[in-house]
């Protein structure tokens, strides 16, 4: 029998590249893809002719127990924070019988380190804590319950501790993710886009504060191919990967400090003609979140640490380019996303 892959966010940004990567590798599994309607069916549809398709949201939780108890492998990309159909997901894989367990992998995020940043209302600041989760994942699975997804996180690792013998569970924590998508619909990530896109809209470029916040980065393949690996982990019985209260894992190739990352999207977008001088400026978190509600947070709290499990345990290993080299195209496709390509080429000409 081949091995049944359910998947959630298959045609978002991060659940849309993993189905690339995995089917890719994987032509015998039998997928199924939750999708919202028909025509977000169709897209899947249309690159993955024989995907199987749900039609259903999160909030359709007898559909989402049903979907997980018939499969081997449940790869959950929609909604961090979402408590319900984490819940739904995992009582359909409690249906395991004890000599087959079911697989649960979810998304979290490493926002969740944000949590003492967002407290003190410290914006724009260097932190030297640095998480891990190899001899430091005990802390990791305890963070406070205030930090961000930490509300799903705990459902997750406790529901492979409640019903063992059944359910094997993974949580993925990316960091900023950078890099086009190979998936079916959304191909676009947000943070460094975003800074991009309002950098062009302001005409200047900005950091939260002094700039000197840090953030780990991760290029959407190479998150992919983690994601891969802990299928192909779980399609032998769990292989070298750990999981329940020891599988949580972090991805990241490096790290950045924002005001790094906006002295380059500046320079960027002046060498392309977008902008009239590099020139960045400093921005309050309570200016930045004119431009987004989570901007504070997104280009002006720490988020830093190290993925050791995936690499010791898994051999994973970024290879991808690094965020610094994707930041020009990052600034023309934004560029272009906003009619300014065009008009820019045609300045040039005339």
């Amino acid at each position: 029998m081949p091995t049944k892959l359910f998947i959630t966010g298959a045609t978002g940004y991060i659940g849309g590249d993993a189905i690339y990567e995995i089917i890719h590798a994987h032509l015998e599994y039998d997928v199924t893809c939750l999708v919202r309607n028909s025509d977000k069916g169709a897209k899947v549809a249309s690159q993955y002719a024989k995907v199987k398709l749900a039609y259903g949201t999160l909030e359709d939780v007898e559909l989402l127990e049903k979907e997980a108890a018939a499969a081997d492998i449940v790869l959950h990309c929609a909604h961090a924070d979402d408590e319900g159909a984490a819940k739904a997901l995992l009582r359909g894989l409690a249906a395991h019988p004890d000599d087959r367990p079911g697989f649960l992998i979810h998304t979290s995020g490493t926002g969740i380190l944000l949590y003492k940043d967002m407290e003190t209302k410290t914006f724009g600041e260097a932190s030297s804590k640095i998480y891990d989760d190899w001899d430091g994942i005990g802390e990791v699975t305890s963070l406070p319950d205030s930090a961000p997804h930490r509300n799903v996180d705990k459902i997750v690792i406790a529901g492979g501790l409640d019903d063992a013998s059944k359910i094997k569970t993974a949580v993925v924590a990316p960091p900023l993710i950078y890099g086009k998508g190979r998936g079916p619909d959304n191909q676009r990530s947000i943070q460094l886009p975003d800074l991009a896109m309002w950098t062009l809209k302001n005409k200047h470029g900005f950091q939260v504060g002094a700039g000197k916040a840090y953030w780990n980065n991760i290029h959407v393949a190479d998150l992919s191919k983690l994601y891969l690996k802990l299928v192909e982990a779980a399609v032998a019985g769990g292989g070298k990967a750990t999981w329940n209260e020891q599988g949580y894992y972090f991805s990241e190739q490096g790290e950045h400090q924002w005001g790094d990352i906006s002295k380059l999207v500046a320079l960027a977008a002046h060498k392309q003609g977008f902008i009239h001088s590099d020139e960045v400026v400093n921005l309050s978190a309570e200016e930045v979140a004119k431009l987004h509600p989570f901007a504070p947070m997104f280009w002006g709290a720490n988020s830093r640490c190290k993925a050791i499990r995936a690499r010791k345990l898994l051999g994973w290993s970024p290879t991808e380019r690094t965020i610094q080299d994707e930041v020009p195209d990052a600034v023309h496709s934004e560029a272009a996303a906003l009619g300014l390509v065009e008009g820019h080429a045609a300045k040039v000409a005339g």
